[in-house]
């Protein structure tokens, strides 16, 4: 069977660095904020290209606390509008109603599966006031023209960057530069750690990058009960501080973040090139490193059927997601409403395995597969 992620075969490759990493945060008795938190939130800001990093306990908790980090500083209030991708994880959506703050759905492009720029304008009204652009299965949205609409109409801009770990923007005016990385094409990002991701860890985890020094010295009191002096809290804050542990081990990792990143658009450019099926619709990729191929995303009409023809051919997929969050019980008071485009992405879409440590002939097992469906 090929597993549609053997994460135990990717922390392999790091297991003695791991025991090292114990060893050590056990010897020095420090277990939460402490040193290794320190470096990797400098580690991380400067893989970013950002002024900051702040260590949060997840991905979720990293949206939430951008946005009220920005409510503390007066530059958001509660019931503000914010522009988000209908098709995006639950979670982005979930982290807009947890500040209070309104969630504004967006349709997507077909081809990338990112918000479409050229539907915002028609949202926005004098409530709205910011972006989330998600980084949707690891390709970067359309961050220029976002950014434009951003300054046009006096928006905040925040990336949900969960999925897209060392992504490069290549669209922009500028020159590319280590500085266009993911994390620092907005005015803050949000990262998640979870272990399935391109930068994971053995547990929870996250992140917000920013170059904006206020909003980070706020969220640093309020992932940490709203206190920067010991027993003196200044805000009202929650407990959502990055381990010392993950952090030791999101240090190993980190360095070899833009190999395995690297295998993954090997393993995409195969799929690309080789998989021919008229049945099955491949992802749009400029060959960029706009991409990291967090998750490989086909569409067919007919999903469920090729999802078991093979699993019965010893390949394990996903689908991510398969309800999208506007039709979910949870938000019934938008079960009316209708988003075609986002509908039919959800209802045909399937994740095929891809992974740095996926061997070559599995590859071409996944091609040959397909192309006989």
């Amino acid at each position: 069977m090929i597993q549609f992620l053997d994460l135990k075969k990717v922390n392999a490759l790091y297991e003695t660095e791991f025991h090292e990493k114990l060893k050590s945060v056990l010897e020095k008795g420090w277990y939460i904020l402490g040193n290794e938190v320190a470096t990797f939130e400098n580690n991380f800001a400067n893989y970013c290209g950002t002024k900051h990093c702040i260590g949060v306990g997840n991905g979720f908790d990293a949206l939430v606390l951008i946005f009220k980090g920005y409510i503390q500083l007066g530059k958001l209030q509660k019931g503000d509008e914010i522009i988000v991708p209908a098709n995006t994880y639950i979670a982005s959506i979930l982290a807009i109603l947890e500040a209070d703050l309104v969630p504004v759905l967006v349709e997507p492009k077909i081809e990338t599966y990112n918000i479409n720029p050229d539907l915002i304008s028609e949202k926005i009204t004098f409530k709205t006031k910011a972006i989330l652009a998600v980084h949707l299965y690891g390709q970067l949205a359309e961050m220029d023209k976002i950014n434009q609409i951003g300054i046009q109409y006096n928006l905040i801009v925040v990336e949900d960057a969960a999925q897209t770990h060392g992504a490069i923007l290549v669209e922009s005016r500028k020159p590319k530069v280590e500085s266009q990385k993911a994390g620092n094409l907005s005015n803050a990002a949000a990262f998640s750690f979870y272990p399935g991701k391109n930068l994971g860890a053995l547990g929870d985890g996250g992140a917000v990058t920013t170059n904006d020094s206020e909003l980070a010295k706020t969220i640093q009191s309020l992932r940490n009960y709203g206190s920067e002096a010991k027993y003196q809290n200044e805000y009202i804050g929650v407990n959502s501080r990055l381990d010392e542990l993950q952090a030791a081990f999101l240090n190993v990792k980190l360095p070899n973040l833009d190999a395995e990143n690297n295998s993954r658009r090997r393993i995409a450019k195969r799929y690309l090139s080789e998989i021919k099926n008229e049945k099955i619709i491949l992802p749009f990729w400029d060959l960029s490193e706009n991409h990291v191929f967090h998750l490989f995303v086909i569409r067919t009409e007919n999903r469920n059927h090729l999802q078991q023809y093979l699993l019965e051919n010893g390949i394990q997929t996903m689908i991510h997601y398969p309800i999208p969050p506007h039709k979910q019980k949870a938000f019934s008071n938008w079960n009316h409403l209708l988003f075609p485009i986002t509908e039919k992405i959800h209802n045909e879409i399937l994740s095929l395995p891809i992974s740095p440590v996926m061997a070559v002939d599995e590859v071409g097992l996944v091609v040959s597969v397909l192309n006989r469906y």
